[in-house]
């Protein structure tokens, strides 16, 4: 309870400074919103001539997109840090972390908020309306979805980023891992063979973060519930291991740093 309760405290200082400046924030949150809807036309312009593909539709391409837009928003908003972890561990700034009686991986995640990852999230719920799907029900298997996606894609993005206890810089790794989790994540899971679906839920879990979530979303299956419950699960964990393994290497910045 007590870490929740600092959660909660920090997520509300973030929201705070981001909203200092609302005409600001609004300008990124609607701006993100555009930019997503522009992104989705490839896909509406690519269905018109293809009716689906081996049976996945544009509706279908709704509800994956949404999901993957809102997972991504979510981790934007509520830690923001996952994107530059591996800069703070290269460049010893993980020392402020260790100094306080906080988990140092969940403080360091959550130190930092995305005004912009609102946008996101916010559109996955309008593409999830533009599909011709959406109902009370689909709406709550979205956000649980969502949720499970995002603790992917976060772990992912962990698990990359920890690399830097051994190799040091590793931006352009991080850069090629983020991209290809993200653009996999809004594929037709059935343009993929079999080799290809088990790289995109293992290796690079895409298909945790995009097509399996969409599949709950559009149709309740408790199999698939399992599935995104034990990859979110297995992922998260192993992200916690390995950051845990690097941390025992680490080695200070040796600076004097001021964080407010």
């Amino acid at each position: 309870m007590n870490t929740l309760k600092f959660l909660l405290a920090l997520w509300k200082a973030n929201l705070q400074s981001v909203m200092e400046y609302r005409a600001s924030f609004l300008t990124q949150m609607l701006g993100m919103i555009l930019n997503n809807s522009i992104y989705f036309l490839v896909w509406v312009i690519f269905f018109e001539r293809f009716d689906n593909v081996n049976g996945w539709g544009i509706g279908d391409m709704y509800v994956t997109f949404g999901i993957a837009a809102s997972a991504f928003g979510l981790v934007s908003l509520l830690f923001g840090n996952t994107f530059n972890l591996g800069d703070i561990i290269t460049r010893g700034r993980l020392d402020y972390y260790l100094s306080l009686p906080k988990p140092v991986l969940l403080h360091a995640l959550a130190s930092r908020s995305t005004a912009s990852g609102l946008g996101d999230f916010a559109y996955g719920y309008l593409s999830l309306a533009a599909s011709g799907l959406m109902t009370p029900q689909s709406a709550l298997r979205f956000t649980l979805a969502t949720l499970l996606a995002a603790v992917v894609f976060a772990s992912f993005l962990i698990l990359v980023q920890s690399l830097a206890f051994w190799m040091g810089s590793s931006n352009s790794l991080v850069n090629i891992a983020t991209n290809a989790m993200i653009t996999f994540a809004i594929y037709p899971i059935t343009l993929f063979d079999n080799t290809a679906k088990v790289i995109l839920f293992t290796l690079i879990p895409a298909a945790l973060m995009g097509a399996l979530p969409a599949s709950f979303t559009i149709s309740f299956q408790w199999q698939t519930l399992g599935q995104l419950f034990l990859g979110a699960v297995l992922f998260l964990g192993l992200a916690i291991l390995v950051f845990q393994a690097g941390l025992r290497r680490y080695e200070s910045g040796s600076g004097i740093q001021v964080e407010v």
